[in-house]
């Protein structure tokens, strides 16, 4: 078990994974159907949120098979700094919470461009004796962030912007967080909500929490509250708006299921080759909402199987286009992006504007790289349609983005030629994504999740 206070990423293995990459990689296409029990890492989105919580709970909490990645590092680093013990080694971190204190103030906390790091730990942060400065990567500086504020500064905490109103960087006050009520905008990331929720139960008062504007990636609130929800706190919900009352996390041990986001590029690699790929722990008590990525193999014609153990995909014979509502589990629009041009008859993709906004414009991007492997797509505001085709060799522009890359692989298994540039960006999530693909050969049973 290793102290991560103050240490760089190399003393954990993951900020320095990226100097393990060649400049670009070339997909070897299957020789064969695959029929492989791939493991996958533990999920992000369930990782960070038990980070922060375990954080703010009273006591030594160990968090069981969490993910170990760029994103996580951040995370990890960033608490570190803020003066909180956390360890970690093997297949676990364990961190000791202070109950709502953060127990250094005047930081600089830096979060590169992990999401879920920039969004939930300004809430926390407020709760501490501050200033904190909190700053992320060139991209995190485009990513909007003026609807966390708002919703920050409507309970009473002191918060604003070191340079452009509505981004990055921002100065975080402290002083406590009074409470109350708030709007807090949806539309463009669920993260807000969340960020705020986590940290509520610390406020002065009662906190109710109403949505504006709709709500994207809503199953992602649901693995927030869960998560709340195992370390002791209850959320109510009713009629758009979210209650906590102030109340303390309890410490504990907690595993982080496996990543139903990473779980996507396994299953349609099943797809698209008419093979079969089934990846354990991750079941049909997940809350995460991207495991109903399957219900979209099954529309194209994939045998799927969700039970309380693991989830399996069975290729067909031909794969059909679908017509797919991808807003609630737009993470895994890109992995159907990539199989599509493999199906039978046009894939139409909607509800997934907010994309635009993340690690880069994820549907522009998306669209010019079927393009660049001459595959016939048309890019709306909202969304793509992609019509079959034959893909063509190309190196595949990743935009730094783990998900470009990731799913532009699956292209790579059934047609020669294709290269990923950067692959070094898979290790924001999925270090060694790789080697696990590799597993479609070989049929497991690959490196521990």
């Amino acid at each position: 078990m290793r102290d991560v206070r103050g240490a760089p990423g190399r003393d954990f293995g993951v900020a320095d994974v990226r100097g393990e990459f060649p400049a670009e990689i070339e997909i070897r296409t299957l020789d064969a159907p695959p029929d492989a029990e791939i493991p996958v890492p533990g999920s992000k989105s369930v990782t960070n949120r038990a980070l922060i919580i375990a954080a703010l709970s009273d006591g030594e909490s160990t968090l069981r098979n969490p993910l170990l990645s760029d994103d996580s590092f951040h995370l990890m680093k960033a608490l570190s700094d803020l003066g909180f013990d956390v360890r970690a080694g093997g297949d676990e971190v364990r961190i000791i919470g202070q109950d709502g204190i953060i127990p250094r103030k005047d930081i600089e906390v830096f979060v590169g461009n992990a999401g879920t790091a920039a969004r939930f730990l300004p809430p926390m942060l407020s709760l501490g004796g501050g200033p904190y400065f909190v700053d992320g990567a060139p991209r995190m500086r485009e990513r909007p962030v003026g609807d966390l504020v708002d919703a920050m500064r409507s309970l009473g905490a002191s918060v604003g912007y070191s340079g452009e109103e509505g981004r990055f960087p921002l100065v975080v006050e402290g002083g406590g967080m009074r409470g109350g009520k708030a709007r807090v905008e949806g539309g463009k990331s669920s993260q807000f909500l969340s960020g705020v929720m986590i940290s509520s139960p610390h406020a002065e008062n009662p906190v109710e929490l109403e949505v504006s504007g709709g709500l994207v990636s809503r199953p992602y609130i649901g693995v927030t509250m869960d998560v709340m929800r195992s370390f002791g706190v209850e959320v109510e919900e009713g009629d758009g708006r979210f209650s906590i009352e102030p109340s303390r996390y309890r410490a504990r041990e907690y595993a982080v299921e496996p990543d139903a986001s990473g779980a996507s590029y396994f299953l349609a690699a099943a797809a698209v080759s008419g093979g079969r790929v089934r990846v354990p722990g991750l079941g049909r008590g997940s809350k995460q909402g991207d495991l109903r990525f399957v219900e979209i193999l099954r529309e194209m014609g994939c045998g799927v199987e969700v039970d309380e153990g693991y989830v399996e995909a069975r290729g067909s014979e031909k794969l059909s286009g679908v017509e797919a509502d991808m807003n609630e589990i737009s993470d895994t629009f890109m992995t159907l992006a990539a199989i599509a041009p493999f199906a039978e008859g046009e894939t139409v993709i909607t509800n997934i504007q907010h994309t635009r906004h993340q690690e880069t414009d994820r549907i522009s991007a998306a669209a010019a790289e079927l393009r660049r492997l001459g595959v016939d797509v048309e890019e709306r505001r909202d969304g793509l349609t992609i019509h079959p085709g034959k893909p063509t060799p190309a190196l595949v522009e990743t935009y730094d983005d783990h998900r470009i890359a990731m799913a532009f692989s699956l292209v790579g298994l059934m047609a020669p030629g294709i290269r990923i540039k950067n692959p070094a960006c898979v290790s924001k999530t999925m270090p060694d994504f790789f080697e696990r693909l590799g597993l479609l050969r070989r049929g497991g049973p690959g490196p521990r999740a």
